[in-house]
Formats: C-alpha cells, structure tokens, sequence
C-alpha cells in the first residue's frame, strides 16, 4: 500500500514538473515574439525636447476598448495643413467641443455593444475570428473640457507629443476615415452623448483590434509599441508606461 501510494505521489510530481516546464516554455515564446515584434520609436519625434512646444493627448482604456482623446482645434488645425479634407469636415462638424474621442473597432460589434455588460460573444468571437476580417468604423465623440466626467470607470493615459508627431499622427488619423468624393461617410448615431460613427479603412480581426489601432497612432507619433502586449487595453497600457513614460495610468 505505502509502495503504491509512493507511486502516485511521483506521478504527480512529474506530471507537475511537465506543467510547470511546458508553462515556462510557454511564457519564453510569448516574451520572444512580444520582444521580436515590438517596434522602436522615433527620436527625432518623441518625446519632445525640453523647452519644445507640445499637444498633450490621451489614451482612454476600460475592460475590452481603448481609444484617443485628442485636441479638437490641434487636429483641426493639422488636417488644414495637410490638406486633408476629410479629417477637416469631421473637426468642424465637432467644432463646438474641445476634444473629441476617436477610437476604431468591428462594424457589427462596435455598434451593437456599448457596454461590458452588453457583450454579446457570438458578435465578439465573428468580430475576432472571420478569415479576412470584418469591416471596421470609427466612433467620434465630442467630449467636453472635463473628460473624465465622461469615461467614469476608464484609466485615462496622458502623452505630451511634440508637434511634428502630433502631426503624423493626424495623417495616420485621416487616412483611417473612409470617404466618398472627398467626403467621410457618416453612419448614423454613436453610442451616447453627441457622437457619430463613420465608416474606417481597415479590416477587424484578432491581429486588428481597437487597441493595435490605437497603438499604430501613436507609433506614427513617435512612441515605441508592443503589438503583442498591445492587443488588450491593460497591456497597452502597461507598454505605454513602460516603453514610452506616459503619464498615468490614472482614474478619471
């Protein structure tokens, strides 16, 4: 009986020993892909130089969703510069409102579920899994000069960018808006106060979610990212602070 029960005792072990070998292994190859993955900064353009002048921008994360929180008249005045007319007429149709909150994601998801406690999972796993992708939209808010009235319970991220990273930003920004002669295509209504949904460039899928759409911004800015680490909102988070020295995360 002792020497049976010996034997279940060592089984148990080694098969502990494998779980815990296969979990290292495990935890190595997602570090090597994060690390392999992972793309570099911009020097020339973040951060900026002491003394020089800056736009301050805002990462808005909660449980599933980021988005950025941008200056209105900064954007507008960079879409004017740019020539980019479709980045413009948004602006101006939110010229009222000294901020507006951008973020990108599934058509059928985004629209459809406006809260965690929304969730529909048969729209998550189609959002994250068609082959090819879905298409995408974009939510713009316009948000009043207190922001965290607004994103009660999300951690809000703040990033100083130099003017010429603001700039390449906007332009990776324009170029996400979907338009027909020259014009955004508006979608209808948004998920709450006064907001719109226009349809996007791009294709969702589990290697394109809202939170790599957010990253890529703010990589065209300047800012090294994480692509792996990036795919949920706390990893982005996370790579935010830890890569780029964002300010934050804090509550509203």
């Amino acid at each position: 009986m002792a020497r049976h029960g010996g034997l279940i005792v060592a089984r148990a072990l080694s098969l502990a020993r494998r779980a815990a070998t296969l979990l290292a292994l495990l935890l190595a190859a997602v570090l090597l892909a994060a690390w392999l993955t992972a793309r570099p900064g911009d020097p020339a353009l973040y951060p900026p130089a002491p003394g020089e002048a800056a736009v301050t921008v805002r990462l808005v994360a909660d449980a599933w969703h980021s988005g950025l929180l941008l200056p209105r008249d900064a954007l507008a005045q960079a879409a004017a510069e740019a020539g980019d007319g479709a980045l413009l007429e948004v602006t101006g149709r939110f010229r009222a409102y000294p901020a507006l909150e951008i973020g990108w994601g599934d058509a059928g998801f985004y629209r459809a579920v406006p809260t965690i406690e929304a969730l529909d999972w048969r729209l998550a796993l189609r959002a994250l899994f068609t082959p090819g992708g879905r298409p995408a939209v974009l939510h713009v808010v316009g948000v009043a000069p207190e922001p965290g009235t607004a994103f009660a319970g999300s951690e809000i991220v703040s990033l100083r960018l130099s003017r010429a990273g603001f700039r390449r930003l906007a332009a990776a920004l324009g170029r996400t808006f979907a338009a027909h002669d020259g014009h955004p295509v508006v979608l209808g209504p948004g998920l709450y106060g006064p907001s719109l949904f226009y349809a996007a460039e791009g294709r969702f899928s589990l290697l394109a979610v809202c939170n790599h759409w957010s990253a890529g911004l703010l990589h065209a800015a300047g800012l090294p990212v994480t692509p792996l680490l990036d795919t949920l909102p706390r990893g982005l988070v996370l790579d935010l602070a830890w890569r780029a020295g964002a300010s934050g995360p804090h509550p509203p």
